[in-house]
Formats: structure tokens, C-alpha cells, sequence
């Protein structure tokens, strides 16, 4: 935990890009540089997750993991954090709801791809995360129709914030979100776990 420590009292723009990373891949860099820009963030933290709770399958151990993801990412504003396994968290909302305890003083802002919008009401607690912390949500290939016509998109649609306005999210009471647009990539993990690329 010692990578995620500084002054309580700072009040620092952080986006949570949260995940199994397995593997890290450029898309995650990609989308990375994309929410520095859209949300202006002064750091992103990569929280490599002990596993997926939606996933049946293990990843690989996280230590092999948060390496990858260090070789991967070349920029000082982004820590590669394994606190998940530390706080002993198991999902989104109970890491949030402890990092927010932690870290009173730091705006935090939830960040992920269009494709995980699409599925977020089936995340455990996902209407207390909508409402207890800003969302930041990045274009994923094929992914962008369909998530502005989720479940999650429909029943909070008047708390969205126009991309052009996406700069103001970490400063904005929840329910606050914002879909952008943008280049995408479309790698994904099981792509390259399907290859054979990783393990």
C-alpha cells in the first residue's frame, strides 16, 4: 500500500481504473491518457483486483500481474496499486467506500469502458456506486450504442454530463457520469488470452 500513501489533506483529482489486468494491454494505457485529458485527473490509479467476481476463472497470481502492468505503463501520474488484495476488498463499492474513508480530501473518480457499462447492473452494489462517486466511462468499439442504452444509462440519464463538460466530473455531487467518445482500441485480455500471449 506503501505506492498509494500521501498527505491526507490534498486534494488531489484521481481516477480509479479498476480491474483483473489480466493481461494489461495498450488499450488500458490508451484509455488512461484518454480520462487524463476528458476529466482532467491529476493521477490515475490502476487497481489490479485479487480476481473478478464475475468471472469463474482465476487469473493469474497478482504479483505477476501488478509487474506487467508497471512494464506496461510509463508515466508518473498513474500508480499500479494492488490495495484491493491489502484492504481485503471483494468488490467495487466496498473498495470505494474504503478508499473514500482513507482518503477524505481526494476527489476520486470511478473510471471504465462503455462495455462494462453495459453489464454494470450487474454489479454487486452498483446503484450505491452511481451514487456515491463520479463515473467516468470511455469509448470501447462497438460498445458506445449500447451503452447509452444500458440499464445503468436509462436509469440515471438525467444525471449525464455532455462530454464537453466531462472536465467539471471530479467537482460534481453523485449521481454524476460521462460518456466520451473518441479513438478507441479495441484489444482486450481474453483476446490475448485466447492467443495464448499470457499466462
Amino acid at each position: 500500500m506503501s505506492n498509494t500513501r500521501f498527505s491526507r489533506t490534498t486534494n488531489l483529482r484521481i481516477g480509479l481504473l479498476g480491474g483483473s489486468f489480466d493481461p494489461p494491454h495498450y488499450g488500458h494505457v490508451h484509455i488512461t491518457k484518454q480520462a487524463f485529458k476528458a476529466f482532467r485527473l491529476d493521477k490515475i490509479w490502476w487497481l489490479v483486483s485479487p480476481r473478478n467476481p464475475l468471472k469463474s476463472k482465476e487469473p493469474v497470481p497478482i504479483e505477476k500481474r501488478v509487474q506487467a502492468c508497471k512494464e506496461m505503463i510509463n508515466n508518473s501520474n498513474v500508480i499500479v496499486s494492488e490495495i484491493e488484495y491489502h484492504l481485503k476488498t471483494r468488490f467495487t463499492a466496498d473498495t470505494i467506500r474504503k478508499l473514500s474513508n482513507l482518503y477524505p480530501n481526494v476527489r476520486f473518480v470511478w473510471l471504465m469502458g462503455a462495455d462494462n457499462l453495459v453489464i454494470f447492473h450487474n454489479w454487486e452494489k452498483w446503484t450505491w456506486i452511481m451514487e456515491n462517486i463520479p463515473v467516468g466511462v470511455m469509448a470501447r468499439p462497438g460498445e458506445q450504442i449500447k451503452a447509452g442504452l444500458s440499464k445503468t444509462a436509462i436509469r440515471y440519464r438525467q444525471f449525464r454530463r455532455l462530454e464537453c463538460k466531462a472536465g467539471l466530473l471530479p467537482d460534481l455531487k453523485p449521481p454524476a457520469w460521462s460518456l466520451i467518445g473518441g479513438p478507441m482500441q479495441a484489444l482486450s485480455s481474453s483476446q490475448i488470452r485466447s492467443k495464448g500471449l499470457w499466462r
